[in-house]
């Protein structure tokens, strides 16, 4: 039986597997990068896992931690009582081979996984949109470092191994 009780880690069952990746990336012009990640539940289901690695050197290997942090135990109270306490706070906290470390604002529904991240020169947003059969997840990373303008970055195609 499932542990998760929040609607969003709820949504966030499909996304649990393996899947292979193909990324373009703009440093790499012509080349298609093939990869693999994986989502797995924490023990209690309250956090997922995402490792993802692409073969090639310039793409670094990840780990992610994906779940609602706001509260630093479960039986804690809220942080606050302003209106952002009122909806609860999925975040993705990410780990990379370079030694790169973010925090991301993270949400799933039906149509489509979220991340975002605003940081003064160097905000980054995500956004996969799953396909009907829900095995392929297509994905575009986009990156804004004048506050403004938004570059896409990095494309991924998700595909759930079977």
């Amino acid at each position: 039986m499932s542990m998760t009780s929040e609607p969003a880690l709820e949504a966030l069952k499909r996304l649990v597997g393996t899947w292979t990746t193909e990324a373009i990336h703009p440093s790499t012009p012509g080349i298609v990068v093939p990869g693999n990640a994986s989502f797995e539940w924490l023990a209690g289901e309250r956090f997922l896992i995402h490792r993802s690695h692409h073969d090639h050197p310039a793409f670094p290997d990840a780990v992610s931690i994906i779940g609602f942090t706001e509260r630093d135990r479960v039986d804690a109270a809220p942080p606050s009582q302003s209106a952002a306490a009122d909806k609860p706070r999925m975040t993705m906290h990410y780990f990379d081979s370079r030694g790169v470390f973010r925090v991301y604002d993270v949400s799933i529904d039906d149509v489509s996984w979220r991340i975002q991240r605003n940081a003064p020169g160097f905000s980054q947003r995500f956004t996969g949109t799953f396909a009907e059969d829900g095995d392929t997840l297509i994905g575009l990373w986009q990156l804004s470092q004048d506050d403004t303008h938004w570059d896409d970055d990095l494309r991924v195609t998700y595909r759930r191994r079977r």
